[in-house]
């Protein structure tokens, strides 16, 4: 997956970010960003393979 789509995806985990940690907090989860980078991690990597999933059913759908 090229470095764009990698950015983009951070893009929207940061504009998301805060709602999460919200989320946390009403838990009583105490987060810091070092504890969420693993989790930033896989989100990148879902979010490569949806990218793919739909770009695989875009172009079976043109066909």
């Amino acid at each position: 997956m090229n470095e764009d789509k990698t950015m983009q995806f951070m893009q929207l985990a940061m504009k998301y970010l805060p709602e999460a940690k919200q989320k946390f907090d009403e838990a009583g989860i105490e987060v810091s960003v070092e504890m969420l980078q693993p989790f930033m991690s896989l989100f990148t990597k879902v979010m490569n393979e949806a990218y793919e999933l739909g770009k695989q059913d875009a172009l079976h759908n043109e066909e």
